[in-house]
């Protein structure tokens, strides 16, 4: 059986589903978040992320249990997103017949990975079934397309030959000899799920060792910022302790004026961190549960 390609996500539709994203978009209506926050975004744990969303009241947006190419490279990127579905002969007919009207040609299974562009993550839902959705030969096309990995609820294939691409990685189910059949493209850039997660098109995708968070595109710079934060505020408060400024039960809590105040001067002496101001450090404290 083949896979097949269904109806993209309308491009107004993708639009009100993200109406919270004011930033700039791709052509298909995908929220486009800078690389420069991408770039920023490599350096924050994916603890520090998830507990900002669940501080925000995003509950579903981490999975965990995954098989990792290569454990020391993160994934981390917009994500592009495919829904696969178990075949049903009259839904196939109906999908092929539609292809061909539309000239769409070759292999469907290409489709999603044709659309990609740098900075992408390809973010698939096969609802964890065998079957793999990439081997090395597919592998090293993902690659030259967005320069990223991908994040697959699903299988893949061809493990020794997807390790050899050099700066890919990917998050998957497991690695398994079998080719992808039975199942239709039923959804392209479409809200998706993988395992307990939402993703949404255009979404901030961290994927490392402790797992994958899909960071809604309007969520992003606030959590890179609060994580960036996070880092530093760690940063002072082992300093603190070391030099017996404060102890550690003062600095990790809810600060005093004075520890604030100690924090912004230290900012000041060290040019490499991020400085904030005493509105801006006010707002990170006020919700801490980090």
């Amino acid at each position: 059986m083949s896979t097949v390609f269904a109806q993209a996500i309308p491009k107004d539709e993708l639009i009100f589903l993200t109406s919270a994203w004011k930033g700039e978009r791709f052509a298909d209506g995908r929220p486009r978040i800078s690389d420069d926050l991408v770039k920023r975004a490599r350096e924050i744990g994916i603890e520090e992320a998830w507990q900002i969303l669940n501080n925000e009241g995003y509950l579903y947006q981490y999975e965990r249990n995954w098989k990792i190419l290569h454990e020391e490279v993160k994934v981390v990127g917009r994500a592009l997103t495919a829904q696969f579905m178990p075949i049903r002969p009259d839904v196939e007919k109906n999908i092929v017949d539609r292809a061909a009207k539309e000239g769409r040609a070759g292999r469907h299974l290409h489709w999603p990975i044709n659309m990609l562009t740098q900075g992408d993550v390809y973010v698939a839902d096969n609802k964890g079934r065998v079957g793999s959705l990439m081997g090395d030969n597919l592998g090293n096309v993902i690659y030259k397309n967005s320069g990223n990995g991908v994040v697959f609820d699903g299988f893949a294939r061809d493990v020794d030959g997807l390790a050899d691409i050099k700066g890919f990685n990917a998050h998957v189910r497991d690695f398994a000899p079998q080719f992808l059949q039975g199942v239709v493209l039923m959804g392209l850039n479409t809200p998706i799920t993988i395992g307990a997660a939402i993703v949404l098109p255009g979404d901030l995708v961290i994927a490392g060792r402790a797992g994958v968070v899909f960071i809604p595109a309007h969520m992003a710079e606030l959590v890179v910022s609060t994580a960036e934060f996070i880092a530093s505020k760690d940063r002072f408060g082992h300093e603190m302790i070391r030099n017996g400024t404060y102890k550690a039960n003062e600095v990790d809590t809810q600060w005093t004026d004075p520890i604030k105040v100690e924090y912004l001067k230290w900012l000041d002496r060290n040019p490499n961190e991020k400085k904030i101001s005493r509105a801006q450090l006010d707002q990170f404290m006020s919700k801490r549960t980090y």
